[in-house]
């Protein structure tokens, strides 16, 4: 979803917009952004500065890819993330679809401090209300992290530590798997996944991998 603010420069303004996405659940009300502060970037500072009244402009119209309505049915949910494409699987895992249609669901994050692992809570949370069915997994790759994997997803995925650190198996035969970050993991990440016979799932080729890049 885009966001956006009017910024006033001297005698000139113009609205800014970037894309966010939404942690928050589709039902609920109060609309939740995760992002980072880009120091030199155009809205960023900005919105990190905004005090209750400041006037926000938020798109009507939500966009992309990551919706279960679009994803087949599996006996696993992957959900593939790095850094801020966390949000959209947040709000997926505040619904009922995951629960209902997937015997088990893993949520992996990768960051590269340990201190960017957000919503830590939240997801311990989760894990305790789903038992079992909720399982997470985090990867830390630039310090040791105790609890976190280390280095980078698609390596994982290549040389079976992802499967194992999760405890279930990641096949064409019972995995749909849905990744959003930075456009080196969900390049790489794919070609890990098409290595082990996934392949991109289409309307009318129906798969197991659907990708959504914000970048």
């Amino acid at each position: 979803m885009r966001i956006a603010l009017d910024i006033v420069e001297g005698d000139a303004g113009q609205r800014v917009a970037r894309a966010f996405s939404l942690v928050n659940p589709p039902a609920d009300p109060v609309l939740e952004f995760y992002g980072v502060i880009v120091p030199e970037g155009p809205l960023s500072p900005r919105l990190a500065k905004l005090r209750a009244g400041d006037t926000l402009y938020v798109a009507s119209n939500p966009a992309g890819f990551l919706v279960l309505r679009e994803v087949p049915d599996a006996r696993t949910l992957w959900l593939l993330s790095t850094g801020t494409g966390i949000a959209p699987f947040l709000s997926i895992l505040r619904t009922d679809a995951p629960w209902q249609r997937f015997r088990e669901v893993v949520l992996v994050h990768a960051v590269r401090h340990a201190g960017e692992l957000a919503y830590r809570d939240a997801l311990a949370k989760l894990r305790e209300e789903r038992g079992g069915q909720l399982k997470t997994v985090t990867f830390v790759s630039r310090e040791t992290a105790p609890g976190s994997l280390a280095g980078r997803i698609p390596a994982a995925i290549a040389d079976g530590r992802l499967e194992a650190a999760a405890g279930a198996a990641l096949s064409a035969a019972d995995s749909q798997v849905l990744l959003c970050g930075n456009p080196d993991m969900l390049k790489d990440a794919a070609a890990a996944l098409a290595a082990r016979g996934l392949r991109k799932h289409r309307r009318r080729l129906p798969g197991h991998i659907t990708v959504e890049s914000f970048w």
